[in-house]
């Protein structure tokens, strides 16, 4: 949405006191509409004795002349008024080219490996990691994704990973999932012979959804990630995991994000579940963040349905996994280790969200919904229902966010 002034940027705040009597707060809210000024936001408190306050949010500045006629309007019917400064938030996004700057921020050095790497002490592989990685870091929202040359010995890792999970997921998969993976073997090429390019998966996620790939050189804090959704936008990775452990990766990897997640993206409750949480995410706090991170772990990464009575996998942590797939679905782990039974609980956003995960091990629980629709929309109502400081919604044709309130985004 524009504001009359040209500027989706432009919010002014007001705090107004009425006399509690009928129809005062539409006598108000006309006076706005009789200059033409857009209300974006309106939010009443309780009443105290005969007076009652509410807050208004609308675009534009106190200078602008529609603006000055509605204050000037208040004044003569004796409203009590005060003009608010801009609400400051964290930092985020406004328009998509905006995800370049956040796309650098990895928590990891990127071919600066920890020593427990399984390429640490590989020279050929941290070379073609660098190079990969340097594909990421010169990528800027625009521009056609990078093309990238793998490696035969890359190449040969993906065959083992993709052949050993395609027979786990026909059992254990969501239908969805299945489906959109063959979709994606007649469109993209997907499938053992060769590691599918993010270029070609990201056309087809966007004919159907209007999903993107971003690469990335590494992980991304919560914040940052979240806040790619928003734009329905998955920042991927494009490097391997080292040949000598081609079931294990320490941190997503190529074979994670394209068979893991990018299938699911295809999917229209899918996509619109992830970018609500994106959307939420903006502007939030940070134990805000924490807590929609947690929802997507056990929804995104680590999620469940119920189809026809038997439980099947959409997340994309269970969908890359050919050792936790299995037991995450009620049967036997692929690495044969002992273990007790994980616990299953029913999808509810608000119990996720106060529950901490495990990163390196296999959960010990796991939510399960009754549809992708289901999880969505409880996933929307639980959204609706945080302390977020403004409402945002994305405009697919400006690829931009437009808030509903005066905000400040700290730097």
């Amino acid at each position: 949405m524009i504001s009359r002034s040209g500027s989706a940027d432009k919010r002014l705040s007001l705090l107004i006191e009425l006399t509690d009597r009928p129809g005062a707060l539409v006598d108000v809210l006309r006076l706005f509409s009789n200059a033409g000024v857009n209300l974006t936001h309106i939010e009443s408190r309780p009443a105290r004795g005969d007076r009652f306050d509410f807050f208004v949010d609308c675009e534009g500045e106190r200078d602008d002349p529609a603006i000055r006629l509605v204050l000037e309007a208040l004044t003569d019917e004796n409203v009590r008024l005060l003009l608010l400064d801009r609400q400051t938030v964290p930092w985020f996004p406004r328009h998509v080219s905006e995800l370049d700057r956040i796309a650098g921020n990895t928590l990891d050095a990127g071919v600066a490996l920890d020593a427990d790497h399984p390429g640490f002490h590989d020279p050929d592989y941290r070379a073609s990691r660098a190079r990969i990685d340097q594909h990421a870091r010169d990528y800027s929202v625009g521009q056609a994704l990078p093309l990238i040359e793998y490696t035969d010995q890359e190449q040969a890792t993906w065959r083992e990973v993709y052949q050993t999970l395609r027979p786990l997921h026909e059992r254990h998969a969501c239908s969805v999932y299945r489906r959109i993976v063959r979709e994606l073997e007649v469109a993209c090429g997907f499938g053992p012979q060769a590691i599918p390019q993010a270029r070609t998966v990201s056309e087809f996620l966007n004919e159907r959804t209007g999903f993107r790939i971003h690469p990335v050189a590494g992980l991304l804090a919560s914040r940052d990630f979240l806040a790619g959704l928003a734009f329905r936008t998955f920042f991927s990775t494009q490097y391997v995991r080292h040949h000598s452990r081609p079931l294990y990766t320490p941190e997503p990897d190529v074979c994670h994000e394209l068979i893991g997640h990018a299938p699911m993206f295809a999917d229209a409750a899918f996509a619109d579940f992830s970018q609500e949480i994106g959307l939420a995410s903006l502007g939030a706090s940070d134990a805000e963040i924490e807590r929609l991170a947690r929802c997507y772990w056990y929804s995104v990464e680590f999620g469940l349905l119920r189809e026809e009575g038997e439980l099947k996998a959409y997340g994309a942590g269970l969908l890359s996994s050919s050792g936790e797939l299995a037991y995450a679905c009620g049967g036997e782990p692929q690495d044969q280790e002992p273990r007790p039974a994980p616990e299953r609980y029913e999808w509810e956003p608000a119990v996720a969200a106060e529950r901490p995960f495990p990163i390196t091990e296999y959960q010990s629980g796991y939510f399960v919904a009754r549809s992708l629709q289901d999880a969505k929309q409880r996933m929307q109502a639980f959204c609706q229902a945080l302390p977020r400081p403004f409402y945002a919604r994305y405009n697919a044709i400006t690829r931009r966010i437009w808030v509903d309130r005066a905000v400040r985004r700290e730097v």
